[in-house]
């Protein structure tokens, strides 16, 4: 049996003093996220490491919706759900499109457009927010859904096409010249060859786009007003808005919020870090 070599065994302590601080950094919030939940109103501050008497009364606060903040719980959750998804279906949808015809079509000024997508970036999205609400006036769309769906698609879109063109520029153009030898036209290519080939840049990008609109709380905060439009970000802030505000619950309903994109993510890893560096070195 090999023995490990010295420079391996400090590769590993190395990766080890790193990987143990920004796992308890990353673990300690959720932590006491958790105990808040499963305590008492009156333990919740107690201090300690375990409540001296766990319970799931909150859960059942929070799903029977028996309190003041939690009357409309439901609708804000199907509200969060039904944009999130629809961001992530538009954002697949623009950012697919346009990676094909800048990089397999080579239509005209792809570049360019793509160059400007990303110089987007170089502007803070928060400095974006009251443009994008007196855009929305304009148009009519203030409180409605699409409004934040919009504006959350125009933040995605840019680094959607930026990463999907540059896994388009992987796959060998040989393929689409096979196809259409075969008599294959542009949509053919598209849905059958394309498409097939890009899934795990898209299942990354697709999710990618779900959990930004999933997590946003600045642009949802100032585009949605009615307690009933509002997704649960926002309501979670409402919260604060109490003199005595119930940190149990907002803990309970922070957590179950948590829950369906830690359960993405799970579902997805694989696809997320090899689709959100594809084409980042080439080969």
């Amino acid at each position: 049996m090999k023995l490990p070599s010295l420079r391996e065994v400090g590769t590993e302590a190395r990766l080890l003093l790193i990987g143990i601080p920004v796992f308890l950094w990353t673990m300690i919030p959720i932590y006491h996220m958790f105990l808040f939940a499963i305590s008492p109103k009156e333990d919740a501050f107690s201090g300690k490491l375990w409540p001296d008497h766990p319970t799931l009364h909150n859960f059942e606060i929070v799903f029977k919706q028996q309190h003041y903040f939690l009357r409309d719980f439901y609708i804000q959750f199907w509200n969060s759900t039904v944009i999130a998804v629809s961001v992530g279906v538009l954002t697949l949808f623009i950012a697919t499109a346009a990676a094909f015809s800048i990089s397999r079509l080579k239509v005209p000024g792809g570049r360019t457009v793509l160059n400007l997508a990303l110089f987007t970036y170089f502007i803070p999205a928060a400095f974006l927010a009251v443009p994008m609400y007196r855009t929305m006036g304009n148009y009519g769309l203030l409180n409605n859904h699409w409004s934040l769906i919009l504006a959350m698609v125009t933040i995605a879109s840019p680094y959607a096409i930026w990463v999907l063109k540059q896994a388009s520029d992987k796959l060998p153009v040989e393929l689409d010249e096979a196809a259409v030898m075969d008599g294959a036209t542009t949509l053919q290519i598209f849905r059958l060859v394309y498409l097939p080939l890009m899934m795990p840049s898209l299942v990354a990008i697709g999710t990618y786009a779900v959990l930004l609109a999933w997590n946003e709380y600045l642009y949802a905060f100032l585009l949605l007003s009615n307690d009933r439009e509002i997704t649960l970000p926002v309501a979670l802030g409402n919260f604060l808005a109490a003199d005595d505000s119930p940190w149990e619950l907002l803990m309970t309903t922070g957590f179950i919020y948590a829950l369906p994109p830690a359960a993405v993510y799970y579902a997805f890893r694989r696809y997320m870090v090899g689709g959100l560096t594809a084409g980042a070195v080439k080969s």
